[in-house]
């Protein structure tokens, strides 16, 4: 296999990508914001998708593209138009884009942007492999973060979430950098669909506090989406990671 370039390097999901990448022999390149040193078996270059500056270069030889970059705004459209035409200029044989459980279910902002990135990848011309997700135990964990500062922890109702590891999304986008390009690859969600009261209940038990829980009913399409189970895999609950043992190893960082 040729080199890789993974986009969105060091984020939450880019780091896992490369680290497994890196682990199973691939020649891997990072594209970065800003520089980085080496001595991680990773080839680091400087470049910016939104603006386009050092994406021509970051793409010079590379054979597969795995796009796990976001801006969490409208940007990644752009980002995203500027990764198809200079894979396409560099014949990069297959693009794995990665995506989100549910985005054309539940009428959310960013979920929006992200059904018209994977426009822009279905209608780039290249082979390409979307994979959606469910909602990361670090995403939970940081909603709880920052609900657990607050006097009352406010809970959503009636909404459910099915966490999942991000290191088992990884694995499922590892894999799929080895295969052809696929289209709508089999979607990973987290192994058990569970409320977001139970979940926060969960955590304030590793934690150990307590806060009275304050039940919030959001108005709104989208939240009618979360209600009725739109952001949920059930189906597809092939993840093995449980968010207690991500409470665990959150809590014991600290």
């Amino acid at each position: 296999m040729g080199t890789v370039l993974v986009t969105g390097a060091t984020g939450t999901l880019g780091r896992e990508v490369v680290r497994l990448l890196v682990e199973r022999g691939v020649a891997v390149r990072g594209l970065s914001r800003r520089a980085r040193g080496g001595g991680d078996g990773v080839e680091w270059v400087v470049g910016d998708l939104v603006s386009g500056a050092g994406t021509a270069a970051a793409m010079a030889g590379v054979e597969v593209v795995v796009d796990c970059a976001t801006t969490q705004k409208k940007a990644d459209v752009a980002g995203v138009r500027t990764l198809v035409a200079q894979a396409r200029e560099a014949g990069v044989r297959h693009l794995v884009y990665v995506s989100i459980v549910g985005i054309d279910r539940v009428p959310l902002a960013y979920y929006r942007t992200k059904l018209a990135c994977e426009r822009v990848v279905r209608e780039s011309g290249l082979g390409w492999t979307v994979l959606r997700a469910t909602q990361f135990h670090d995403l939970v964990l940081k909603f709880f973060d920052a609900s657990v500062k607050l006097p009352v922890f406010p809970v959503l109702s009636g909404a459910a979430f099915q966490p999942v590891d991000v290191r088992e999304v990884a694995e499922a986008v590892a894999d799929l950098v080895w295969e052809g390009p696929a289209g709508f690859a089999p979607e990973v969600g987290g192994p058990q669909v569970r409320s977001y009261r139970e979940l926060a209940e969960a955590y304030l038990r590793a934690a150990g506090k307590r806060r009275p829980l304050l039940p919030l009913r959001l108005p709104g399409a989208a939240a009618r989406g979360l209600r009725a189970g739109g952001n949920l895999a059930p189906e597809r609950a092939v993840g093995r990671g449980a968010f207690e043992e991500a409470l665990e190893r959150h809590f014991a960082d600290r």
